[in-house]
């Protein structure tokens, strides 16, 4: 699966993407670093990448419905959490990997111990 790294997560994201078999394009290498979130949509739209950010924005499916994406994750993770913290909740989600080929169309909230899935 190909995923787009957003820029609040650390980019140590592309390497976990890639120990997992999947490509990681990290927006801040791709000329994007600073882009609104309705630039980050578009670009995940076009480049059919599924979009992981720690932005709780994106969870909002009026604005961002599941269907027109190549799936959204977002992780909820504490202000004050480390790279490391957000590395390994990212990986609790990659360990689903029935759940990670399913992600197209769909949103998921990864937060500590729970991981929830929505539709549009």
């Amino acid at each position: 699966m190909r995923f787009l790294i957003d820029e609040d997560l650390p980019r140590s994201i592309k390497d976990l993407l890639q120990r997992y078999g999947h490509e990681g394009v990290d927006l801040r290498l791709i000329g994007f670093q600073g882009s609104k979130d309705y630039q980050i949509a578009a670009l995940a739209q076009s480049r059919k990448l599924c979009l992981v950010t720690g932005d709780f924005d994106f969870s909002n499916i009026r604005n961002y419905p599941p269907e027109k994406y190549a799936g959204i994750v977002v992780l909820r993770v504490p202000r004050t959490a480390t790279a490391s913290y957000i590395v390994n909740l990212f990986e609790s989600f990659l360990r689903q990997e029935e759940l990670v080929a399913q992600m197209p169309g769909k949103l998921a909230i990864v937060e500590p111990g729970r991981i929830r899935i929505r539709t549009g």
